[in-house]
């Protein structure tokens, strides 16, 4: 064990927290996940900041609640004066290197006003989040709305793959008994294999380009963000991972009878989207969970290979290695499917750390019950280099004395949170709400959930008697005193938004009280 030089920050794209061995899925085979869970430590109760890919990344890439940043949804621009992962690494003389998806959509209108120029490098480092490109690739839709030649669809078409966008018509879509293509995007074919082998698909490129960036990095220290699309929907698999798992070896779905027959309003408003609609019955669950889980497993394996050349490498000597997720998916539990909202199956996510350091060799393979926020990683990685946390900025803290033990951290947080912003969902149209008002926010201590809808009745759920939050205490009166609490500490976290982003705390320390000093005779008689 050594030093950490390198950081290689994973990032799988709507894996949910309970669907890894290690996490305590009783069918699911994820052997080199959880092999490197007994390396480091398991938070079970890291929470991301908004549970969509958009907001959520940007909260990664920031360190900041998606409402300091202001991206709310996908493809929504934060302001190009945020500081990103980026920028802090480079503080500490580390390049940061994209492999994957970020989801992100540059502020052109800020570069305008700033004339600045896309294509420069300054261009190019703002519209990828602060990363440099090894190779982006957040993935192609059926219309082209992204470059249909992004490197993967020329690799594909190299090896043969003759088509206008081979990623959708064959590592995303199944094959009919005529040839004909059969869309991923229905999910009615997932358990049909992809249309080419398990090799040439984007989960195992990816890794292979991964590998290539560690190969030629050199000697400056990275960081590499290796984020994969899967096991994100088109649910689509190749073989072997297409029928490897069956319905009976998927999680019970999660609703009760109460919380179907009279939802709160919001949740009401999306469980009527098709989506949802579709999870709800038995058919399309049995179907397309099995294909989520190939899909994991497939993730798992690649990951396998990775560990395996980070060794032969030499790189696990130097390397801290973060394996996590944007959010998770709801597959149909509490009658709704994707994400956007908040109960525990997309705001929980996955995230194992190792720390090469030798001084967290005795905390390796310890279950970590604190809780903990997507944002705590920027400044554990600046922690682990010595470099400035910059505390009025960066809203997260550092995770390495839970990494190392180094005290027990008494004041450690007794609350994470979470929003979301839906205004871009059919459901805002359905309960006629404005785009600014279509807002929740999340507080979770150790045994309680509050989550506050504008314009709406909170909900409210005892997690230490409710894990599955299947009872909505929101109007119960007996609880009336607990939402009060939880209220006032929601609100209590709004105050104390990191707002002022231009100055430390230093810098202002070091200006209050010197008016006089500097001429300003303010009441002077």
């Amino acid at each position: 064990m050594g030093k950490i030089k390198n950081i290689l920050f994973v990032m799988y794209d709507q894996l949910r927290a309970d669907y890894l061995g290690c996490t305590g899925h009783p069918t699911i085979q994820t052997p080199h996940i959880d092999a490197f869970a007994k390396t480091g430590v398991l938070f079970n109760r890291a929470y991301c900041q908004a549970p969509v890919c958009g907001p959520s990344r940007v909260s990664f890439y920031t360190g900041r609640y998606m409402s300091s940043h202001g991206a709310g949804y996908n493809n929504v621009p934060f302001s190009l004066d945020q500081w990103t992962m980026g920028d802090y690494l480079a503080e500490v003389g580390m390049r940061s290197v994209l492999v994957g998806k970020t989801h992100m959509a540059p502020d052109r209108e800020g570069m305008q006003r700033l004339q600045i120029n896309p294509a420069s490098d300054l261009g190019v480092w703002i519209s990828q989040s602060g990363f440099e490109p090894f190779e982006r690739d957040d993935g192609l839709h059926p219309d082209q709305s992204l470059d249909p030649n992004l490197a993967y669809n020329n690799y594909l078409r190299a090896l043969g793959y003759d088509s206008d966008n081979p990623w959708h018509d064959f590592a995303n879509s199944a094959e009919g008994p005529n040839g004909e293509i059969l869309s991923g995007w229905s999910m009615r074919y997932a358990r049909l294999p992809a249309r080419l082998p398990d090799e040439h698909t984007e989960t195992p490129y990816m890794t292979d380009r991964a590998m290539d960036f560690i190969k030629t990095a050199g000697e400056q220290p990275w960081c590499l963000h290796f984020s994969l699309i899967k096991p994100h929907w088109p649910y689509v698999a190749p073989v072997p991972y297409n029928d490897m798992y069956g319905p009976n070896q998927i999680l019970a779905v999660n609703n009760s009878a109460a919380e179907m027959a009279d939802p709160h309003p919001v949740i009401a408003a999306f469980q009527g989207h098709e989506g949802s609609e579709n999870f709800r019955r038995e058919e399309v669950r049995q179907t397309v969970i099995p294909t989520y889980m190939g899909l994991i497993t497939q993730c798992d394996d690649q990951f396998g290979r990775l560990m395996a050349f980070l060794k032969n490498q030499g790189r696990l000597e130097d390397t801290m290695i973060v394996l996590t997720s944007d959010h998770g998916d709801y597959l149909g539990d509490h009658g709704l499917g994707e994400k956007d909202l908040l109960h525990e199956e997309v705001a929980r996510i996955p995230m194992i750390i190792y720390d090469p350091d030798a001084a967290a060799n005795s905390r390796r393979g310890v279950v970590e019950e604190r809780l903990v926020e997507a944002i705590d990683l920027i400044p554990t990685f600046l922690d682990s280099q010595g470099g400035d946390l910059h505390p009025h900025r960066l809203e997260g803290r550092s995770l390495l004395p839970l990494l190392r033990g180094t005290g027990e951290a008494p004041d450690w947080r007794d609350a994470v949170f979470s929003e979301t912003d839906y205004a871009f969902h059919p459901a805002r149209n359905t309960l006629g709400v404005a785009p600014d008002r279509a807002r929740a926010y999340m507080v979770r201590t150790e045994d309680w959930k509050y989550i506050f809808y504008e314009g709406y009745r909170p909900q409210l759920f005892h997690l230490a008697e409710d894990p599955k939050e299947q009872n909505d205490l929101g109007t119960d009166p007996t609880y009336a005193g607990q939402r009060a609490d939880l209220h006032e500490k929601l609100f209590h976290w709004l105050r104390n938004r990191a707002m002022r982003s231009t100055l430390s705390n230093d810098a202002v320390a070091q200006r209050t009280g010197n008016a006089k000093a500097r001429g300003y005779l303010f009441g002077v008689w």
